[in-house]
């Protein structure tokens, strides 16, 4: 039996297309049931493989994919934090895992990455929000000993929905 491989690494312009299909794989199944059916599918198609080739050019190293077995299987998007939470300074901006590689502990490998990326930019202290109703979310970052430092609100879909910021130091 081969060994498989798992790699985290920059997203490169060839995973384009890829990371589109991934992207809508993973929000169907983060957000339906949240977030309305027509809002998501718009959602969702706004990030097609040219949004991703555009958003990998412009940031490079901003967007971290996990390959197992030479298969996308998440991804991560990182940088400064965009709100003010004092003693933080970078955010992981997404971080995504098709289905089926969800709770194999695939997602706890590409978060502390994206966090050691983080670290590495000079970003010390780090959020990630989630929508307060995508439980999943909520839980995993949770048991990665995130603890909630704000609650804001953000229409989405026609829908007003808390929004949890989740810290590390």
């Amino acid at each position: 039996m081969e060994p498989v491989v798992i790699d985290i690494r920059n997203a490169a312009p060839d995973d384009a297309e890829t990371l589109a299909d991934l992207h809508g794989q993973a929000w169907h199944g983060a957000y339906r049931g949240i977030l309305p059916a027509l809002s998501l599918e718009r959602m969702i198609a706004r990030r097609g493989a040219s949004w991703w080739r555009q958003a990998i050019a412009a940031a490079p190293r901003s967007i971290l994919v996990l390959a197992f077995a030479d298969r996308l299987a998440g991804y991560a998007s990182i940088g400064p934090a965009r709100m003010r939470i004092a003693g933080h300074e970078g955010e992981i901006y997404e971080i995504y895992l098709k289905p089926e590689f969800q709770g194999v502990g695939l997602g706890t490998r590409l978060f502390r990455t994206a966090r050691k990326r983080l670290d590495a930019s000079g970003r010390r202290g780090h959020v990630v929000w989630a929508l307060a109703d995508n439980a999943p979310a909520c839980a995993f970052y949770e048991a990665l000993q995130g603890y909630r430092a704000a609650v804001t609100k953000e229409r989405l879909g026609g829908r007003v929905l808390d929004k949890v910021a989740y810290c590390w130091r």
